[in-house]
């Protein structure tokens, strides 16, 4: 419930606490949690009337992890979303694994007060070597929370080598950006992969080089990464030189890149990943973003070889399938190019969605042959 769709805010006294809502006619919508310095004030847990106590928490952790069998299978650790906020009936909530680490991102403040809770709870059903509490997310900002990082033990979590699907990547799970990790897109490594034998594969946007880790050993003939993030790009390249594979990564902001005079002399890319970062953070923002999606697939279209390969993502929740499937529509259109689609692309059963909820659907996409 946001702040103008209720009659009158409670006072701060509720804030952090689980109400009731009802409607006019006094029916019950249900127990939630309260805040009324955000614009979202109120989350709603239950249909019926619950308490946020232990035993609340304790059941949504063991209903989560029981939807993701690896999350506690002894010895054997994976990497992946262990609770995706209301999806999972922990509003604002996210909880990482990697290996015997959880990194876990809280942005609500009735979860800030059980934060102590939530991480003893965690600690007793999944048994990590540590957890990390990476509470330094814009969004808090909307909750009146503040920044801080810190883990469980009190102890500095140092940066390491951590295998996800064949590589080894160097993650900072304590200082890195948002939970270390971009888990979301690992389905989409190797589905992207299966395209790059002997061609030239570009992955813009590379963050810390999945994409052209994945298409490099796939047996691409040439790959290149490019980053605006400098940060990024060392990562990358750490990666690369760790994995021995063969991979190029350039600091360069990608739409003036594209746009460069010199891109209409080179010979044109097999393979081009496009995943940027969120172009739409509020709805205000989502005609802005349309233009930047539409600009950069264009560009993409124009630098792709007859029967080329595109791979593009919107992780946009205010950006729904219809919009990105018009954007893509038009770019196809300004750039003279037929596409047809190969492979629809969503999110990850670790980052499930509600079909009462569109905000917990964030990740879409497309695989598409250009001609």
């Amino acid at each position: 419930m946001f702040a103008n769709e209720v009659e009158a805010l409670l006072p701060e006294t509720a804030d952090g606490e689980v109400v009731e809502c009802r409607d006019r006619t006094g029916r019950l919508i249900g127990t939630g949690i309260c805040n009324s310095k955000s614009q979202i004030v109120w989350r709603r847990l239950s249909r019926d009337r619950v308490s946020l106590d232990a035993g609340y928490i304790r059941g949504a952790l063991e209903r989560a992890l029981a939807r993701r069998p690896a999350a506690t299978s002894g010895t054997v650790r994976t990497c992946q979303r262990l609770v995706w906020s209301e999806s999972d009936d922990l509003p604002g909530v996210v909880v990482d694994q990697f290996g015997d680490t959880l990194v876990v991102q809280i942005q609500t403040l009735a979860m800030e007060k059980r934060a102590a809770l939530i991480g003893d709870l965690l600690a007793e059903s999944v048994q990590p070597a540590e957890i990390i509490f990476r509470n330094d997310a814009p969004i808090r900002r909307l909750e009146g929370l503040p920044f801080e990082v810190h883990t469980r033990s009190g102890r500095t979590w140092e940066p390491r080598w951590v295998a996800i699907d064949g590589f080894e990547y160097w993650l900072d799970l304590q200082q890195g950006q948002k939970t270390g990790f971009y888990l979301d897109q690992r389905a989409q490594h190797a589905a992207m992969a299966k395209y790059c034998r002997g061609g030239r594969v570009l992955d813009a946007f590379c963050n810390q080089g999945a994409f052209a880790l994945h298409a490099a050993r796939a047996g691409a003939a040439e790959v290149l990464g490019l980053d605006s993030a400098e940060d990024a790009i060392a990562a990358a390249r750490r990666n690369a030189e760790r994995n021995g594979v063969k991979a190029e990564f350039r600091v360069a902001n990608v739409f003036d890149w594209f746009n460069a005079p010199e891109r209409a002399a080179e010979a044109r890319w097999d393979v081009i990943v496009l995943d940027p970062p969120p172009f739409a953070k509020s709805k205000s923002a989502l005609e802005g973003a349309l233009r930047g999606y539409k600009e950069i697939n264009l560009r993409a279209l124009q630098r792709l070889a007859p029967g080329g390969v595109l791979a593009t993502y919107t992780c946009s929740y205010h950006m729904q399938d219809a919009e990105l499937r018009q954007v893509l529509a038009e770019a196809a259109t300004d750039a003279k190019r037929k596409l047809r689609v190969l492979e629809w692309a969503h999110q990850p059963p670790d980052h499930p969605v509600l079909a009462t909820m569109a905000e917990s659907e964030y990740l879409r996409g497309y695989i598409l042959r250009v001609e």
